[in-house]
């Protein structure tokens, strides 16, 4: 890993092993793909593409000509956010017993985590990278107003028995926008039993809050998060008064089936 520059930099193991941690415990208070979503690699930072299906004639060739056989692939975004520590800061917190300020590292960490969700949920259609909300082929239902007792239960059901339909049985996991999820800790009337209980029976691989504007519906044999490089930090330079660092790291979602997919969109009449 000689591209972080760890090795040329002089801070100590324990200014990174302070780094590394505050970096990873940031990132998963963001992360919520990650929890229900298989993981692949990590393959390491060369990993720039990924060929995707199988090889295809680009057309018939005719009896005098030759075959053109084509692979698709799906580029590999590398994802990377600069930070920086004070000099002073961590000469006093090593030599001193001074607080270790992890705020910039943790700022970092998070865009890159908010990053690594957007790919994930809304792809890049540009470069040809799908996400689960932007999946062509994907099923679609629509919803009501959660802020009603059952509406929810009710959605869900919905988008479960189009899955069904489909051939996708489950486990199942749902992503929500912050305003649904948060709709789903009220109790049903008369009972002590929240919303977010009873749909949790329903979605065995979890329910999530994520930083979308739709929800969406997935079944374990979605696809897959293939990793290039891991979340790393690593060392640009210092200026006498900070160190100027970086966390990078390299992601695409790998979605297989399209079909296990199902967005359930706002109601337009029910906004």
């Amino acid at each position: 890993m000689r591209y972080l520059n760890r090795e040329t930099t002089p801070l100590p193991a324990q200014i990174w092993n302070e780094i590394d941690n505050a970096a990873v415990q940031a990132m998963r208070e963001v992360l919520s793909a990650r929890r229900f979503m298989d993981l692949e690699g990590p393959y390491g930072v060369g990993m720039t593409s990924l060929e995707v299906g199988a090889d295809e004639f680009c057309r018939e060739p005719a009896e005098d000509e030759a075959a053109a056989v084509l692979s698709r692939a799906i580029s590999v975004p590398m994802l990377r956010k600069n930070f920086k520590l004070s000099i002073r800061q961590v000469e006093a917190h090593l030599h001193m017993g001074q607080r270790f300020e992890s705020s910039p590292i943790e700022d970092a960490a998070e865009a890159v985590a908010r990053r690594e969700e957007d790919f994930i949920y809304n792809g890049s259609p540009s470069f040809g990278v799908e996400g689960l909300l932007t999946a062509r082929g994907r099923n679609e239902v629509t919803m009501g107003d959660w802020s009603k007792v059952e509406q929810s239960i009710n959605d869900v059901l919905k988008a479960v028995e189009t899955l069904d339909q489909a051939g996708f049985y489950g486990p199942y996991a749902l992503a929500l926008p912050p305003r649904d999820y948060n709709n789903l800790f009220k109790r049903y009337e008369g009972t002590d039993m929240l919303q977010h209980d009873h749909l949790r029976r329903l979605c065995k691989l979890g329910i999530y809050k994520a930083p979308i504007e739709i929800a969406v519906l997935v079944d374990a044999r979605v696809g897959k998060l293939v990793v290039g490089q891991d979340a790393m930090a690593g060392y640009s330079s210092n200026d006498g008064i900070h160190y100027h660092l970086f966390i990078s790291e390299s992601i695409v979602p790998l979605l297989i089936e399209h079909k296990a997919i199902c967005t359930l969109s706002a109601n337009p009449a029910a906004a």
